[in-house]
């Protein structure tokens, strides 16, 4: 029976000459993977730009459990993009994100709260008409609660460091290398304190804003198995560095 179905797109890799499998976080299911008929007739077939780095789209499926990759129908835009595929400086976030989350969400199962920051997030983004240059350290930091790796942050006093491996301050170095100095430590604090509608006010140098980065990307793979190292972080950090 066939369904309707919102999602989040986050990963394309094309199969064959006619079709492409795109990975999507949807509402009801969670992360789905969907074979997709590609044409080279601008008449017929599904239009690339329906699965852009973080798309929203509406769609039909006959959505089954024990299928590893399912069929779409009526593909349409749920969410027309103001700016975001046209601004370089979006389109980087977006690719980032994407492939973040492709890295970060498996879970095939329904998780109402998540999808609904994730659309709030996107369509936030593409609205924002100041800087958005800590946009995607926001949007990591906020994450880590909807994954269950949301770091203890209440215990912070100046001079404690940050145990990346255990997610909690601490008055003495751990016995691993996985752990932020007291001196960038603070910062965690201060990016707990930003908001997509604040963050503009928090400045930061290049070197804060790559180090924040380079921290919460180590956090991720410490906590997420087989989380790798992202080609798209790079490109992030020549950016908003």
């Amino acid at each position: 029976m066939l369904q309707k179905i919102k999602g989040v797109v986050l990963h394309s890799l094309k199969y064959n000459d006619t079709s492409q499998i795109v990975d999507i976080y949807t509402e009801q299911h969670g992360r789905v993977s969907y074979m997709v008929p590609v044409s080279r007739s601008k008449k017929s077939g599904v239009r690339g730009a329906l699965f852009l780095p973080l798309a929203l789209i509406e769609f039909e499926s006959d959505y089954r459990p024990n299928v590893s990759i399912h069929r779409m129908k009526e593909v349409k835009a749920a969410y027309v993009f103001r700016s975001l595929p046209y601004d370089p400086y979006k389109s980087a976030i977006a690719l980032f994100l994407s492939e973040f989350l492709y890295r970060a969400l498996r879970e095939e199962a329904e998780n109402p709260p998540l999808f609904a920051y994730l659309i709030h997030s996107i369509q936030w983004l593409d609205m924002c008409e100041r800087s958005c240059a800590n946009f995607h350290l926001v949007f990591l930091m906020r994450l880590s609660r909807f994954l269950g790796l949301y770091p203890n942050l209440e215990d912070y006093y100046p001079g404690a460091c940050f145990d990346l491996r255990n997610a909690c301050f601490t008055g003495t170095l751990p016995l691993h290398s996985d752990y932020i100095a007291p001196e960038e430590a603070s910062r965690l604090v201060t990016l707990m304190r930003m908001n997509y509608d604040t963050m503009h006010l928090f400045e930061m140098s290049r070197t804060e804003r790559v180090r924040c980065l380079e921290v919460m990307n180590q956090y991720y793979r410490l906590h997420v198995p087989g989380f790798p190292q992202l080609k798209s972080l790079d490109v992030l950090k020549e950016l908003f560095g």
